[in-house]
């Protein structure tokens, strides 16, 4: 058996190209490849079953990068890893930073550990553009509004030489027999929900250069007005494979400027950067607040009268609420664990707004099923979409769904995702209930029973999220 002279723990960079960790251990000699499914330090945010799936065929793929000889363990960290350490007799240890606050809390309580036992540990950034505490303001605070922090980021640069780089050439120790059977962490899902899942991704360091690879050849060149519709192929879907680490933002970022020159769309471009750079100001927030997770931002919102209505909450979950593009959406999202952005937004209006259910039931739900669940982002999107969060969208903002399908030609989108209204013609598609009865019965549909009826009217549900927002009391 081969003796390992480092281990490289893999956590949310399951890839080989553009890993400094990866690149640091190759150097120093045998390295030993380790991944270990937390749930013991998650707590409430352990992975949710969408993304296990995906875990599960993405440690699959990385194995056989490996030849095979990834370890795959299921504990504690604090735990397991000082004891491989141990057993190997290794002194060194690479890791490349996570920025969750049960992670990082986890990362220093190991750290210390590890050092306290002679023990060298080295973290490297292999997750974002900017870490948490290089793009501050000139005071030293956090930014809370994304412009300023978007020109303030920018302007200092990315540092692509300190990640780029190819796979090195690995001496990879053998682990232990058994511990690289990914089938004994019982990632998949125990129900068979997921096929939908495989006809739109494919997990792993491949399937990302070619998720990134198609966009940039067929997305990107229309993509500030194309990513709005949600028929239409100008999203890069690239979201999961972020998550993951299966390609490195840094990566992400260089293609789109290039595509930007060699296309002449250097706008179009910039625009996608602008979202790269959404992911690292949820990333920075979440580092500097980290009760974000359970509470508001904006703290007058403590007092927001929210509602308790488990069966509108679970009506809006099955995409049953009447109105066609909330319910695509919906729906879209537990057949394939995606969703496209502009339809994210409109159904999450429709959630805290409309429905006037508390933004974490929408946080918690889209965390079990989303394939891109991740923590600081899910978290600020549903804070912003709430009005409570940074730079959030005013809370009179609200998302009307049929103006937001009629505008944005959704007509396709809802027949794909809602095949019981496929016959009603494209005047009638976005809101069946205003439907004539011939229209109606000629396309095959009893409303409340082959497609529910409205669950609340979307004027006075308006008007009474507004009132509630009226009512609450400025918080010095």
């Amino acid at each position: 058996m081969t003796s390992p002279s480092s281990l490289l723990w893999f956590r949310q960079d399951l890839r080989l190209q553009d890993n400094p960790a990866l690149q640091a251990a190759a150097r120093e000699g045998n390295i030993l490849p380790v991944y270990i499914l937390d749930d013991s330090n998650a707590g409430d945010w352990a992975m949710g079953a969408a993304s296990r799936w995906w875990l599960h065929h993405s440690l699959t793929r990385l194995n056989e990068q490996l030849e095979n000889r990834l370890a795959v363990l299921a504990g504690d960290p604090l735990e397991i890893i000082p004891a491989l350490m141990n057993t190997h007799g290794i002194e060194v240890v690479h890791w490349n930073r996570c920025y969750e606050p049960w992670r990082i809390q986890r990362d220093s309580k190991l750290k210390k550990l590890l050092e306290e036992d002679g023990k060298q540990v080295h973290s490297h950034n292999g997750s974002l553009l900017w870490e948490p505490w290089t793009r501050l303001k000139g005071d030293g605070e956090p930014y809370k509004v994304f412009t300023p922090f978007y020109k303030n980021a920018v302007a200092k640069g990315v540092e692509l030489q300190s990640i780029l780089g190819e796979a090195p050439a690995l001496r990879i120790a053998e682990a232990a027999q058994g511990d690289t059977d990914i089938d004994r962490l019982q990632l998949m899902p125990d129900i068979n929900w997921y096929e939908g899942f495989e006809e739109v991704f494919i997990p792993g360091e491949q399937g990302a250069w070619e998720k990134i690879e198609k966009f940039i050849e067929q997305g990107i060149s229309n993509y500030r007005k194309g990513r709005d519709y949600p028929a239409l192929e100008n999203v890069s879907r690239i979201s999961p494979h972020l998550h993951f680490g299966e390609i490195a933002p840094h990566r992400v970022w260089q293609l789109a400027e290039a595509a930007g020159q060699s296309h002449g769309c250097e706008a179009q471009a910039e625009h996608f950067q602008r979202e790269l750079a959404w992911r690292e100001f949820s990333y920075s927030l979440l580092y500097h607040f980290p009760s974000l997770t359970e509470e508001n931002m904006n703290p007058r919102f403590n007092d927001f009268p929210w509602l308790e209505e488990p069966e509108l909450l679970c009506k809006w979950q099955r995409g049953m609420t009447g109105y066609p593009l909330v319910d695509a959406g919906m729906r879209e999202l537990w057949t394939t664990g995606y969703m496209h952005n502009r339809v994210r937004m409109v159904v999450g209006s429709f959630l805290v707004k409309n429905l006037m259910q508390h933004w974490i039931h929408g946080a918690r739900w889209f965390w079990d099923c989303l394939l891109d669940a991740d923590l600081p982002n899910n978290t600020c999107s549903w804070q912003w979409v709430a009005g409570c969060g940074a730079d959030a969208a005013p809370y009179f903002r609200v998302f009307n769904p049929i103006t937001q399908s009629q505008k944005f030609e959704a007509e396709d989108y809802i027949r794909r995702h809602v095949p019981e209204l496929t016959a009603l013609p494209d005047k009638y598609i976005h809101e069946p209930y205003a439907a004539p009865e011939s229209e109606l019965a000629a396309a095959g549909i009893r409303l409340g029973t082959d497609y529910p009826k409205p669950v609340v009217d979307l004027k006075a549900s308006r008007e009474r999220a507004l009132d509630a927002y009226k009512s609450l009391k400025e918080v010095n």
